[in-house]
């Protein structure tokens, strides 16, 4: 009985340890310029992928509906299935450089400013209805057509959003989880 206990121990212990930990050092850092989507461990490259940004060109979001892909520094607040995208993975957007940002050109007012730092403070997510937006994060492209995967391949077609693949977003969702830090750069 004691070798069936030990021989069942470590072929869990082996199984364990090949398979991925989610957010155990990992980092994603998106490439705007090359349209890439790195996965980090500890600085070495586990994966990349080709990914599709906002429709509205390279400049960093800065309001609701401008299709634009923010910049900046963000963590995956919430993951979920989507009859529309297959997977979603929502950032935490806006973060506190988008807010401070706002607050300046009079986009948003203090009260909104306060409670988008706020939500920051408690790991919660920020308020998605000012005058930045929301609902910003990674997805898939839904149901995969021909059309569809070849528009993905050649243009920017989101509403902001950074896209892949419907089995690239779930082989990203096996890296990751609430908290991990994503990073977008030009």
């Amino acid at each position: 009985m004691k070798q069936i206990i030990t021989i069942l121990f470590l072929g869990l212990l082996t199984s364990v340890s090949n398979t991925v930990v989610a957010n155990e050092g990992v980092e994603l850092v998106v490439l705007r310029s090359e349209h890439e989507l790195v996965v980090k461990k500890n600085g070495m490259t586990l994966r990349t992928f080709k990914v599709a940004f906002g429709s509205g060109g390279k400049k960093a979001k800065l309001r609701e509906g401008d299709h634009t892909t923010p910049k900046g520094k963000y963590q995956i607040n919430r993951m979920r299935n989507s009859d529309r995208f297959h997977l979603f993975l929502q950032l935490n957007y806006p973060n506190m450089n988008d807010a401070k940002r706002a607050l300046r050109n009079n986009s948003i007012s203090r009260q909104q400013y306060r409670d988008i730092l706020d939500a920051h403070s408690k790991g919660k997510l920020p308020p998605q209805n000012t005058a930045l937006g929301g609902a910003i994060g990674l997805h898939g492209i839904g149901v995969e057509t021909k059309d569809k995967i070849e528009i993905h391949q050649i243009a920017d077609w989101t509403q902001g959003c950074i896209a892949m693949r419907n089995h690239e977003i779930e082989e990203l969702s096996r890296y990751i989880e609430v908290g991990t830090v994503i990073s977008i750069i030009d």
